[in-house]
């Protein structure tokens, strides 16, 4: 139970270093050198250009998960009713959204000839914060489902 709640509360940590970690590498030919690329950055560079899918993203890649952290959190210790988990369900495959457009992104630009995309590590740090908080969601769920809350 204490392994559980403490892997969760490490989330609430993990989520903003993944943030501010490069996902990749990006740069129009080797020798012009590479840009690091966080979640943090792109969202930057998003609210310039497109506030809609700003506001999309930082939906899907801040507030979802980490309210489903917080969320998974509460039930953990009993604040939270755990008949709310399946709507943190609903918020952990929101943020799985993002992952496949970093992907589908990385995949499209790899494509471009002049292009250089190189994946880093805080893709996988993001990557492992996102299915983490789906796989603790699920052993809550299973460990407190059945739970009445205590008043």
């Amino acid at each position: 139970m204490h392994m559980l709640r403490l892997a969760t509360l490490s989330l609430l940590i993990l989520y903003p270093i993944a943030w501010f970690a490069p996902l990749m590498r990006a740069g129009l030919l080797p020798i012009f050198g590479l840009s690091e690329i966080s979640v943090i950055t792109g969202l930057q560079s998003l609210w310039r250009s497109d506030i809609f899918l700003a506001l999309v993203v930082t939906v899907f890649a801040l507030v979802a998960p980490y309210i489903k952290t917080i969320g998974t959190a509460l039930i953990q210790w009993n604040l939270l009713d755990p008949r709310v988990q399946p709507a943190l369900n609903i918020l952990g495959k929101l943020a799985m959204a993002d992952i496949f457009l970093i992907a589908l992104y990385i995949t499209l630009a790899k494509g471009i000839s002049y292009a250089t995309i190189e994946t880093a590590w805080g893709l996988y740090l993001f990557t492992g914060c996102i299915l983490a908080s789906l796989t603790l969601g699920h052993i809550t769920e299973m460990t407190f489902g059945s739970r009445k809350p205590q008043t």
